[in-house]
């Protein structure tokens, strides 16, 4: 191309050489004329060579100038990997943002479960909280609970150091070795450091919304609020830094999927201790000891609340992987989170049927959410027939347990201790049980995972793995239910009690709390 152009460009020289030539020619030959006249004649061919040399030395002085070297031709196969590094990232990156969102989504779930659990008075104090509770989990886990859940330790593994704010150096979505920053217990995931952050403060949210549901209609506004940073500030992310952030439980082999214990259980011991601390909801047990049964107003959002939180827990559990791989690990967890639910709505609805002699919808409602629960620790570890059978013992579990909590006297509206604690400890147990065991083939030469727990003790394994999970779920208990009651102690001195009184429990929180109501014009229930 450049040589072409060179060569234009001296023709169209040579053609302005031969014109001035010509031109000057022709002087020439009129001056010759002239001079003929006077002196004799003088051939105007002369002129010819001197035009020549001209031209040939114009058209040199033109090309002389080399033209600059050509680039290196770029490596194909380097530019691919460039563009597929770039691919994948962006795929990872969509599909954890996607996941986070269907988390975030459950806060509408869990606010019309617990609205629809409780009494009208009080649906504006419930939605209140549960709408502001992720406002307050966001600034609180910003501020310090990312940093003390998944920045470097300095080697305490017991609480993160570093990353407060969001700060610090990273290199995300380096990965393995190639990562440089304060928070190496994420370098196994390559997505950017928001994509990491966002996923897990919609978890630490859920963390705080469990509690919503067991100290609902007599607890004071500004005390949940207090409490909900305390949780999620403090109690949570140090907890969850001895499980996913390379602290002493990871360290000793314990191991949770998705969340049985950092996430539900954790927010069942908080919501256990705020509820027995309160005490029972004004005229829920007689003075004979009898329980008094305090109707939801409206098991018509409560059942959509279930569904939504269903639909949620599909990025809840196959959002963990925080990448898409061949998209097969997704499947499989999406299938064991569907299957546990549908045993555990089933055999609660059995269980309800055959302990209460009607077949319950609030317990159908909390069986299936127990199945949800139930297999979040083991989602990636375990079969199907193994999801269904911890979804079902799941759904048994919490129909017996919220009868245990009524007998000891312990008032949770939603049944939030029986599904987030009791189905999390089981759920947690479950992978002691039933996980597979790393490089175990389940079928089509699939292999569930070459990193993670030891083969359960109902599938060949030992009682090790077990025994891990045993240690993890009493020590993450044991450490939640001091942080709990010193904190419920705290905020009951700041606010003079956590208790709102009794004249304004019995006109509803909506009105005392709020000086509003959700159903303006309908009649009031009287009490």
């Amino acid at each position: 191309m450049y040589l072409s152009l060179m060569l234009w460009k001296s023709l169209n020289m040579c053609i302005e050489t031969r014109q001035l030539i010509e031109e000057n020619c022709k002087v020439l030959v009129y001056k010759s004329n002239q001079k003929r006249k006077l002196k004799g004649s003088v051939n105007w061919t002369a002129c010819i060579p001197l035009a020549a040399i001209i031209a040939v030395f114009w058209v040199y002085a033109a090309t002389a100038q080399e033209p600059a070297a050509a680039p290196a031709p770029a490596d194909p196969m380097a530019e691919m990997k460039t563009a597929m590094d770039g691919l994948k990232v962006g795929l990872d990156t969509v599909w954890v943002m996607v996941a986070a969102f269907l988390v975030f989504f459950m806060n509408a779930g869990f606010a019309l479960v617990e609205s629809g659990f409780c009494r009208r008075k009080n649906t504006v104090n419930i939605l209140a909280k549960n709408l502001i509770v992720f406002a307050i989990a966001t600034i609180a886990y910003w501020l310090i609970g990312f940093g003390f859940m998944f920045g470097d330790d300095g080697g305490n593994n017991f609480i993160g150091l570093q990353g407060f704010f969001l700060g610090g150096e990273d290199n995300s979505p380096a990965t393995g070795d190639a990562y440089k920053g304060v928070f190496g217990s994420l370098n196994w995931t390559g997505v950017p450091l928001e994509a990491k952050f966002l996923f897990q403060l919609v978890f630490a949210g859920t963390a705080a919304t469990i509690v919503s549901g067991a100290v609902a209609e007599r607890i004071k506004f500004m005390s949940f609020l207090l409490f909900s940073f305390v949780l999620v500030g403090i109690s949570y992310p140090i907890t969850g830094h001895w499980i996913w952030g390379g602290g002493w439980l990871a360290d000793m082999g314990f191991w949770d999927f998705a969340g049985c214990v950092p996430v539900h259980s954790v927010g069942g011991w908080a919501a256990l201790v705020g509820a027995s601390i309160l005490g029972a909801r004004s005229g829920r047990y007689g003075e004979d000891g009898k329980n008094r049964a305090i109707p939801g107003h409206s098991m018509s959002l409560a059942t959509l609340g279930c569904l939504i939180l269903w639909l949620g827990w599909f990025g809840f559990n196959p959002g963990s992987t925080m990448a898409v791989g061949d998209g097969r690990l997704i499947a499989h967890i999406a299938l064991t989170t569907n299957t546990a639910a549908s045993t555990g709505a089933i055999a609660s609805t059995i269980a309800a049927w055959l302990y209460l002699g009607k077949p319950d919808l609030s317990m159908i409602v909390n069986g299936l959410l127990a199945g949800l629960v139930g297999v979040t620790a083991s989602c990636a570890w375990v079969t199907l027939p193994a999801a269904a059978i911890i979804g079902a013992v799941a759904g048994v579990l919490v129909v017996f347990s919220v009868g245990f909590f009524d007998s000891i006297k312990v008032d949770d509206p939603v049944g939030a201790t029986s599904v987030h604690l009791v189905c999390g400890t089981w759920g947690s147990l479950a992978v002691g049980l039933f996980a597979v065991g790393p490089n175990a083939v389940i079928s089509n030469n699939f292999t569930l995972y070459t990193a993670g727990p030891a083969a359960g003790l109902l599938v060949g394994g030992g009682f090790t793995q077990l025994w891990h999970q045993i240690i993890g779920v009493a020590a993450v208990g044991g450490f939640t239910v001091a942080v709990s009651f010193i904190g419920w102690y705290v905020i009951s001195l700041i606010t003079a009690g956590i208790r709102v009184e009794e004249e304004e429990e019995f006109k509803g929180l909506d009105i005392s709390e709020h000086g509003m109501e959700a159903y303006s014009g309908f009649v009031k229930e009287s009490e």
